[in-house]
């Protein structure tokens, strides 16, 4: 014999109010008072009580479903983002249905936003740092419910983004204050917007310091391209102080500084970002800049149900600022 959970009726017997009045609080109405609103919610834990999903789209007239689009990387900044994406969406009541993208190109983005739209996801999400992304995302349905994050800021479509300029001039800035008369720059690859921004934050610490920067050092985010760009950094004797456009970076640098008995910060000091979970223990603890992954999910996730709600789109923008998380790899420069 099937063994059912508690109903609707039960909860509403449970807070001694109407099924109605239940219903109203499970999709958000703004007409019940708050201490109707936390009785039915106590009754709900109390009893352990699960919405029927499809009968609350039916309620409502919308799916608990988002449909995010993202590449299928291991890189720290896209995953985390996916990550606080999912827990986010399930704080509002939605799931979260990923469609991964081996490449962020107009015929791959279009192909998962419309698998997602068969499915008939409420709205779409698309993690998009990356240039190729950008002409699929303006070629999409007007009518769909879209969100980018980490997106090209010069395209109108709703964004959501880490300050990524902010971020890289204050990691660049708090080098400069530390005494040193510039900052190298390791980059990450030129086509993602999180390098393109990082760069001009360094460049624009750097510039209003009445400095000149070097060229910068390209990279590919990866440990063994920030290896390869501390090598040659670690035969440069005025080389003070480098900024590297991720953790993984600085890692490969501090690596090769290592190697070569270039101390770190004695000698060189070195400033990363993204603030991984390892970085407070490499040798020694990376200053960097954190992210806040969390914000950015929780923006991005108001962007898309306003729009969900009112029934229109707009080319929102909202920048989130990252933080300077000081530790043990800066010091002033040797006289």
């Amino acid at each position: 014999m099937a063994v059912h959970g508690p109903a609707m009726t039960d909860v509403a017997r449970l807070a001694g109010v109407s099924h109605q009045t239940v219903s109203r609080v499970l999709n958000g109405h703004p007409n019940v008072r708050e201490q109707t609103r936390l009785r039915v919610r106590a009754a709900i834990a109390e009893l352990g009580y699960r919405p029927n999903g499809a009968a609350r789209a039916l309620v409502t007239g919308r799916s608990q479903v988002i449909g995010v689009v993202a590449q299928n990387t291991t890189l720290y900044g896209p995953a985390s983002l996916l990550a606080a994406l999912e827990q986010t969406a399930a704080e509002e009541g939605f799931a979260v249905s990923v469609g991964s993208v081996r490449n962020l190109d107009h015929r791959s983005i279009s192909a998962a936003v419309e698998r997602h739209l068969s499915h008939r996801v409420a709205g779409i999400v698309v993690i998009a740092p990356v240039e190729s992304a950008g002409e699929a995302l303006e070629r999409l349905p007007k009518d769909v419910p879209l969100v980018t994050v980490d997106g090209d800021p010069s395209r109108p479509v709703p964004l959501v983004t880490v300050d990524q300029v902010a971020g890289a001039r204050a990691a660049t800035q708090h080098l400069l204050d530390a005494g040193h008369r510039t900052v190298w720059h390791v980059s990450g690859p030129t086509d993602w917007f999180d390098s393109v921004g990082r760069i001009d934050g360094w460049r624009q610490a750097l510039l209003a310091a009445g400095l000149d920067p070097p060229p910068p050092m390209p990279g590919d985010w990866s440990a063994a391209s920030g290896y390869r760009c501390g090598q040659m950094l670690a035969r440069m004797p005025e080389v003070t102080a480098v900024f590297t456009a991720n953790d993984h970076l600085a890692l490969g640098v501090l690596r090769a500084l290592h190697e070569f008995g270039r101390r770190v910060p004695h000698e060189i000091s070195v400033v990363g970002f993204d603030d991984v979970p390892e970085a407070a223990y490499f040798i020694p603890p990376l200053t960097t800049v954190r992210p806040d992954f969390d914000a950015v999910a929780r923006a991005s996730l108001q962007m898309l149900l306003s729009q969900i709600e009112s029934g229109t789109g707009g080319a929102l923008r909202q920048t989130i600022a990252p933080a300077l998380v000081v530790r043990e790899s800066v010091a002033p420069p040797r006289r």
